[in-house]
C-alpha cells in the first residue's frame, strides 16, 4: 500500500525488523519547552527500544517519564532514491528495578560516546509508522501486478 505521497507504508511488524536491523537511531525529547534531538546508539529488547546514557546527562534529565519520538532510516541507493523510515512515539522511563537492569546489564548494547553510561532507559512503544521510498519503476510493477 502507498500512501499519498507515493511512499510505501510499512506494516508494524516490517517496522520492528527495521528497528533491529540499524544500530543507531534519533532520539527527540524536550529542552525548555524546545525540541532536540540526540543521536544514540540503541537495542530493541521485549519490543521496547533500550538507550543507555550517563545519568545526569541532558538526554537523562528531560527524557525521564516524558514522551519522545524515536526515528530510525537507512537509504539503500542513494542513486536510485530507495530507503526507508521508522517513526515511535513512546514514553521514555528510567529502568531502576535491580532485576531489569541486571538483564538489560547482559545486552550487548555498548555505549559509543565516551564517558561513563550505566544509565538505561526504556522508551514503551505506544505508536510505530514507517515508510519506504522506491524507485518509480518498482512502484509502477507493483501498481501494474495489483491492477492486474
Amino acid at each position: 500500500m502507498y500512501d499519498s505521497a507515493g511512499l510505501e507504508v510499512l506494516s508494524r511488524e516490517e517496522c520492528f525488523h527495521l528497528l533491529e536491523k540499524v544500530p543507531v537511531g534519533r532520539i527527540v525529547f524536550t529542552v525548555l519547552a524546545m525540541p532536540a534531538i540526540q543521536p544514540v546508539n540503541f537495542m530493541m529488547h521485549d519490543q521496547s527500544i533500550v538507550v543507555r546514557t550517563a545519568a545526569h546527562s541532558r538526554l537523562a534529565r528531560a527524557a525521564r517519564d516524558a514522551v519522545v519520538a524515536f526515528e530510525v532510516d537507512e537509504f539503500e541507493n542513494h542513486d536510485l532514491n530507495v530507503g526507508w523510515s521508522v517513526v515511535v512515539v513512546g514514553t521514555a522511563r528510567e529502568i531502576r528495578d535491580t532485576d531489569e537492569l541486571d538483564e538489560l546489564r547482559q545486552l550487548p548494547l555498548r555505549p559509543w560516546a565516551p564517558g561513563v553510561h550505566d544509565h538505561y532507559l526504556r522508551i514503551d512503544i505506544e505508536m510505530i509508522s514507517g515508510r519506504r521510498v522506491v524507485s518509480t519503476a518498482t512502484r509502477l510493477g507493483a501498481e501494474d501486478l495489483t491492477a492486474s
